[in-house]
């Protein structure tokens, strides 16, 4: 458990920082840095989840996808304190140490702070920050997990 919860710890801070340093660059004022041909600091406020889904300008739907993301953390938690320590412990802590990174902005500001844009040829990924980079690595790193890593359960006949 110890590795998951010094991923999720790891993940949060860096989130935190990064954020708080963005807000001074990027957001106050609002601009755009373009710092290669195809990566710029773009200043997003995500109001949904992944990719803008389930945006909406309601009041109270930060705290709504703020519980969905606690229970979801909370049920990663469980699991984390079963897990062996490897590529599972740190997979879970990467998911657990975002989703909070997130729930922290949603009941702070009422959206997500977002500002690392790639693009090319004029295709944009959607904005994201280390938060959500940390929770798809983890989920990828489960998945592979469960996959490739773990034993399959016996069958009782």
């Amino acid at each position: 458990m110890k590795q998951g919860l010094l991923a999720a710890g790891g993940v949060f801070v860096a989130d935190q920082i990064t954020k708080l340093w963005m807000l001074d660059l990027v957001f106050d004022p609002p601009r755009i840095l373009t710092l290669t041909p195809f990566f710029n600091l773009t200043p997003v406020w995500n109001r949904g989840v992944s990719f803008g889904l389930l945006s909406s300008h309601q009041d109270w739907m930060p705290y709504i996808l703020s519980a969905v993301a606690l229970a979801i953390s909370i049920g990663m938690l469980v699991w984390l304190r079963r897990a062996t320590p490897g590529l599972l412990a740190l997979a879970l802590g990467l998911v657990i140490g975002g989703a909070i990174g997130n729930v922290i902005d949603r009941l702070r500001y009422g959206a997500v702070v977002d500002f690392l844009d790639f693009h090319i040829s004029g295709y944009h990924w959607p904005a994201f920050n280390i938060a959500d980079a940390a929770i798809c690595v983890g989920v990828l790193l489960i998945l592979w997990y469960e996959l490739f890593q773990a034993k399959p359960a016996r069958q009782t006949s």
